[in-house]
């Protein structure tokens, strides 16, 4: 008869005795060396996962809305101008320029991709899959953008000076930098004489001279005086250009090129002759070699540990089995210990920001820091939870063999030996493995921030395009955006509203110039390009009521559209189309710009809810498309006014805007507000004022309480004046937060 085995109460257990020739001191050393040990490994890949992850950084980035809150709070920031004004000294244009288009010279997708080349060096250098650390900016595309912007601005003004239609860039920049060496070298430019009187003469002079350098005045005064009391004002012109030319012209452009070598910037020789010390980024790199070579060391150990606790355990298995759990739980609250404790003393900063910082600066900074200890703290836990339940369970189990065995089918030797290797592999492994995998990683961003991806698409608000196609780089008349298409997409707009034609004929241009948004100089211009016999070209077109005002071929510009979405994989961009061609000949038109695998198909039924930001990029169907007459026969192209509603848009003055019902009625669940003035064409100068930020979020929020319903589209002309963009992504930031 078999004997019964034995059950132990439920109180106190007896103590073990160990084994014999194990002796007392090694089972308590192997017991505290792996406590050590995993608690080394827990936190040495906490830090390895945080300090020399790119998405570490990029997550923080993101969750802290760094690049928004970069134009919104620093770069408006008064005391951060002298900053900016030294930064822009590197770009040869005038300040004004640039900080008044900021968004159109560094849109948001440029600023995000400079910081993440800059994040990869950094950890790249610190994991040492680089030997040399090389900071580097490439500024070809905002140069591009600089050039656009040249265009869009000057491109009548160098066009009237060389009577052409077009204007030749690279011919007026050849002309200008001959004149310039002309007056670099004293050649007296091709002046009339001006007779000037004495007192005018010398007025003149001391203008002229106060561009000199001080210690050539004295010599130059003489000359300068005389050409100028002959009237030979080009003389006088040229002795001052050849002194201030001779040394600010030559150092600065040779400044220019040095610092920007073929597009790039080198930052690390410009921090390292401003006196920032590098070498720390040496000595971080030191301390992460040290780190992988400790944390493979104390693995080791561990292990090793983990083995002879279980040699040196009690005789009962199950005790053994209880005796690796308590090592391992021990562990993962001596990690969860030390991650609070550092997560205290440092109160959310590494380091203390200078008084002389902005306060804008110093509130983005003070906030990444403490969003990135937070994070960092987390994964610490997430590794000393991992080490917690391992031993949570090592534990339960030898202590319900031990309690009640009659219940229980106890495990032979040799597979309880394995049971427990297993266990205590799977949770050194886990303390290991879970911080660089399921620590914080770069978000997905929707329409900018990852907080968004939640919401769905008739529950977020985006910058819309009013007649995106009339620009002024794209030469219409009277138009109503500045950059193109390409480049309203890069500063933040998401909706775009088109209207399709086929060229008209002569005799069909009458009609359309009787619209009130055409001024009489325009139908002046226009009808003067009829009588030029313009014939009407082949093809579908994007223009603004008369081709011949301005146009744009539909199927590249729609090209143009599906390449950017292709280079921003987690934006949507939606179209709006004034059709004028039939829906056919429009499915045709995106057939061949080859969107098929970008086109959203919409639910039938106007009344279902949408899918999320997030769904709508998995999917990779990010490109809306609805008309304003044809609803179909493609599924992806829909009637607008069977989905949305809209407000009034024949404002002529924004005392006239209001909020009431329009096409498509009341109660739709997209929501389209005009937000343009409209006075016999655009007005520049009203949607300087009806674009400012505090004025969109005033109509929008108004318009929201009126109709019960979230603004989705605001429309807006010339998007790249006041601040509409900012409004948008105040929207979208509360209704993020509410959702």
């Amino acid at each position: 008869m078999s004997a019964e085995p034995t059950a132990y109460p439920l109180g106190p257990l007896p103590s073990p005795e160990p084994r014999p020739g194990s002796g007392r001191l090694l089972p308590v050393l192997a017991f505290v060396l792996t406590v050590l040990c995993v608690t080394t490994v827990a936190l040495t890949s906490t830090v390895r996962s945080t300090a020399a992850s790119p998405g570490f950084y990029q997550a923080v980035l993101d969750e802290e809305s760094a690049y928004d809150r970069l134009y919104g709070e620093v770069l408006v920031d008064p005391e951060i101008a002298p900053v900016t004004r030294d930064l822009l000294a590197h770009l040869p244009v005038p300040e004004a320029l640039v900080t008044s288009n900021i968004k159109v010279v560094l849109p948001p997708p440029t600023v995000r991709a400079l910081t993440e080349q800059q994040i990869e060096a950094v950890t790249g250098y610190l994991r040492g899959d680089r030997d040399e650390l090389r900071l580097t900016v490439d500024l070809d595309p905002v140069l591009k953008n600089l050039a656009e912007l040249a265009r869009v601005y000057f491109g009548d003004l160098v066009a009237g000076i060389q009577g052409r239609d077009q204007p030749d860039f690279e011919r007026f920049t050849a002309d200008l930098a001959a004149a310039l060496d002309d007056l670099r070298n004293g050649r007296a430019p091709a002046l009339p004489r001006l007779p000037l009187t004495e007192d005018q003469a010398d007025r003149a002079a001391d203008v002229l001279l106060g561009a000199v350098p001080e210690r050539q005045r004295t010599a130059l005064r003489p000359e300068i005086e005389a050409a100028l009391r002959e009237g030979d004002v080009a003389t006088g012109l040229a002795a001052t250009a050849a002194a201030v030319l001779s040394d600010g012209s030559r150092s600065a452009a040779a400044d220019l090129r040095t610092t920007l070598q073929d597009g790039t910037w080198d930052l690390t020789d410009t921090l390292g002759m401003t006196g920032d010390d590098l070498d720390a980024l040496e000595r971080a790199r030191d301390a992460l070699r040290f780190l992988t070579l400790l944390q493979i060391s104390a693995l080791a150990l561990a292990l090793a540990g983990l083995a002879t606790l279980w040699f040196t355990g009690p005789a009962a298995p199950a005790r053994r089995l209880m005796r690796l759990g308590q090592a391992l739980a021990c562990a993962g609250g001596l990690t969860a210990a030390a991650v609070l404790l550092a997560r205290l003393i440092t109160g959310g900063r590494l380091f203390t920001t200078p008084s002389t910082w902005a306060p804008s600066v110093t509130a983005l900074v003070d906030d990444l820091q403490r969003n990135a200890l937070d994070q960092a703290a987390a994964t610490g836990l997430g590794a000393a939870l991992t080490a917690l339940a391992g031993g949570a369970l090592l534990t339960a189990a030898g202590w319900a063999l031990l309690v009640r065995p009659d219940r229980l089918r106890v495990p032979t030797p040799t597979a309880l030996r394995t049971t427990a290797a297993g266990v205590a592999c799977a949770a050194l492994a886990g303390v290991l493995v879970v911080p660089p995998v399921f620590g914080p990683s770069a978000p997905r961003p929707c329409l900018g921030g990852s907080r968004l991806c939640d919401l769905r698409y008739d529950e977020a608000a985006y910058l819309t395009s009013h007649n995106a196609m009339s620009t002024t780089a794209d030469r219409f008349i009277g138009p109503l955006q500045d950059p193109d298409i390409t480049t309203q997409l890069n500063t933040g707009v998401r909706a775009l509203q088109l209207d399709t034609y086929r060229w008209e004929r002569p005799q069909d241009i009458a009609a359309r110039l009787d619209s009130p948004e055409f001024t009489p100089e325009q139908r002046r211009l226009i009808s003067g390009a009829v009588d030029k016999a313009n014939p009407p070209r082949p093809g579908l077109w994007l223009c603004h009521g008369v081709c011949r005002a301005g146009a744009v071929e539909l199927v590249p510009a729609l090209k143009g559209i599906g390449d950017w979405l292709r280079d921003h994989p987690t934006e949507i961009v939606t179209l709006i189309v004034q059709d004028d061609i039939g829906p056919e000949e429009t499915e045709e038109a995106f057939h061949a710009a080859g969107l098929d695998d970008l086109l959203h198909t919409p639910d039938p039924d106007p009344d279902e809810p949408w899918p999320t930001l997030g769904e709508m990029i998995d999917s990779g169907r990010r490109l809306v498309v609805f008309a304003e007459k044809a609803d179909g026969p493609a599924p992806w192209y829909r009637n607008f006014y069977r989905y949305g509603m809209e407000t009034p848009f024949a404002f002529r003055s924004p005392s006239e805007m209001t909020c009431a019902p329009h096409r498509g009625g009341t109660g739709k669940r997209l929501f389209l507000l005009n937000h343009f003035i409209t006075n016999a064409g655009g007005s520049r100068l009203d949607a300087g004022r009806v674009n400012a930020r505090d004025w969109v979020l005033e109509r929008a929020r108004a318009c929201e309480a009126q109709r019960g319903s979230p603004v989705n589209f605001i429309a807006v002309d010339y998007t790249t004046i006041g601040d509409a963009a900012g409004a948008v992504d105040e929207l979208n930031s509360r209704r993020a937060e509410e959702d």
